[in-house]
């Protein structure tokens, strides 16, 4: 039953945020603030208690179940949600203005969804749960974003929407082929990974899954929704979506693509490889090029999840925890840089960078801890991302040395690229005299530095949650393996 509270509360605090802020303007702030620590600490005590499912019997008559999985990749994933959806919170305190409850109860939304994703052991369920957390980040989008807002949330809509109906198709195809083996439907992920499915059949049904999941990691080609979705998306949005909804789509990948189809995504690695690469060679470039302070950051997004590409077809073990700590890295680095951009435009009214300069003469602290951020965001030794970056060249080199070699050249990229953003917005001439940051905002991006640094000199405590999964996935991999 507590597994399922983790999916509720959300929706419930939510729900009493948005009722609230209806007669008290400013509760629903402090509502889900409170709501969203609590159900951390929740999560956190779960956790200590060890790894737990559930599972209910929901539609009997095709055997689906509501079937919950917590371990601790699971663990690492929902704490990463809920940490930054407190930022969130704090990042836009002040920010919203018009339908302020409805804001909060989006939010909250949001995160049932997710987190509902990272906990779901039936495919079905899974699917729900992807398609429940698109609603309210599209609203997040359409409601509270900028001028842009309306093309950019229909075009993230109809992205994942598609892409998702390829998925259904491929889940509904492997519950009738476990009914042709065993005569009955499933859509436990157990039950399936039981399955014996020919190379052919299999590399299809992989096909589909691995099309929704690199829509929302994204890759190319399948990326140009990010930029939009990013640039107009309110900065609680942003946070979301580069820190969480991103990682939704590489943890389909491990929970999914790799233990079900294992002989597809061997075959396929090349190509998948390739791809990974392109997007950290194009997610570069095209971040250099940005003139937009989101935008930007958005393309470097693209830039570092083609590490998380590379190394999960990669099938070796010092790649996945690569992988694993890049996801955790990006995560909190990225959710930074998006919550710096906006409290930039909420001072000068622009995302330009073109408009910005000198800002460091009038807010030092700002220009520190955004200093702080890029460095992390380029791999700077001691910083969190310096490890999953080096982990994932490590393991992939073993396996696709020329296209390793080939990515390496990212990080030359993402140095060129986060200088480049904090010259042309904190140095030179100063264009504009800025507010420094006040004491909340002061708290949250201390708190942002100091868990970089920490998982960037304890990188054990992230591997060590996600080593049942990897474990798992090299023992797939040593079975089919000469």
């Amino acid at each position: 039953m507590a597994l399922s509270f983790l999916i509720w509360l959300p929706l419930l605090f939510g729900i009493c945020a948005w009722l609230s802020e209806k007669k008290y303007s400013g509760l629903g702030n402090w509502i889900t603030l409170i709501s969203l620590i609590g159900l951390l600490i929740f999560t956190l005590y779960l956790g200590n208690s060890g790894s737990s499912s559930l599972s209910w019997q929901w539609f009997a008559r095709f055997n689906i179940h509501f079937a919950l999985l917590f371990d601790g990749l699971s663990l690492l994933l929902i704490s990463l949600t809920i940490a930054l959806a407190i930022l969130a919170v704090l990042v836009s305190w002040n920010d919203i203005e018009k339908h302020r409850g409805f804001f909060h109860f989006n939010l909250m939304f949001s995160v049932a969804g997710i987190i509902g994703v990272f906990l779901a052991a039936d495919l079905f369920l899974f699917f729900l749960f992807w398609e429940v957390m698109l609603l309210p980040m599209t609203a997040l989008i359409l409601i509270w974003g900028h001028e842009g807002r309306r093309y950019a949330a229909f075009k993230f809509f109809i992205f994942t929407q598609v892409s998702s109906l390829l998925m259904l198709i491929a889940i509904i195809a492997l519950a009738l082929y476990h009914q042709n083996q065993t005569g009955q439907l499933s859509f436990n992920l157990g039950e399936l990974q039981q399955l014996v499915i020919p190379d052919t059949m299999q590399f299809w049904l992989m096909l589909g899954f691995f099309i929704a999941f690199a829509v929302k990691l994204p890759m190319v080609p399948f990326h140009s929704w990010l930029p939009d979705a990013h640039t107009q998306a309110p900065t609680a949005g942003s946070v979301l979506l580069a820190g969480i909804l991103l990682k939704t789509g590489a943890y389909g990948l491990i929970r999914i693509v790799l233990p079900l189809f294992p002989s597809a995504t061997m075959e396929f690695a090349p190509v998948a490889v390739t791809l990974g690469v392109v997007s950290i060679i194009y997610g570069a470039l095209m971040a250099y090029s940005q003139t937009d302070f989101k935008r930007l950051v958005a393309y470097s997004s693209i830039s570092h999840m083609g590490f998380v590409l590379l190394a999960l077809f990669s099938w070796n073990e010092v790649a996945l925890q690569g992988a694993i700590l890049t996801i955790v890295a990006h995560g909190i680095s990225s959710a930074a840089l998006f919550s710096m951009a906006g409290m930039i435009q909420h001072r000068i009214h622009s995302r330009e960078l073109g408009n910005m300069g000198g800002m460091w003469k009038s807010a030092p602290k700002m220009a520190t801890v955004t200093l702080i951020f890029v460095m992390a965001g380029i791999g700077m030794p001691g910083m969190a991302n310096f490890n999953g970056e080096l982990f994932t060249l490590l393991g992939s080199y073993q396996q696709f040395p020329v296209q390793t070699i080939v990515a390496s050249l990212g990080i030359i990229g993402s140095a060129i690229y986060g200088l480049h953003l904090f010259q042309r917005a904190f140095q030179g001439p100063p264009n504009v005299d800025v507010v420094d940051l006040h004491m909340r905002e002061l708290v949250f991006t201390s708190i942002l530095v100091a868990a970089l640094i920490y998982f960037g000199l304890q990188p054990h405590i992230v591997l060590e949650l996600s080593s049942d999964t990897i474990g798992s996935l090299m023992q797939t991999a040593r079975e089919l393996r000469p």
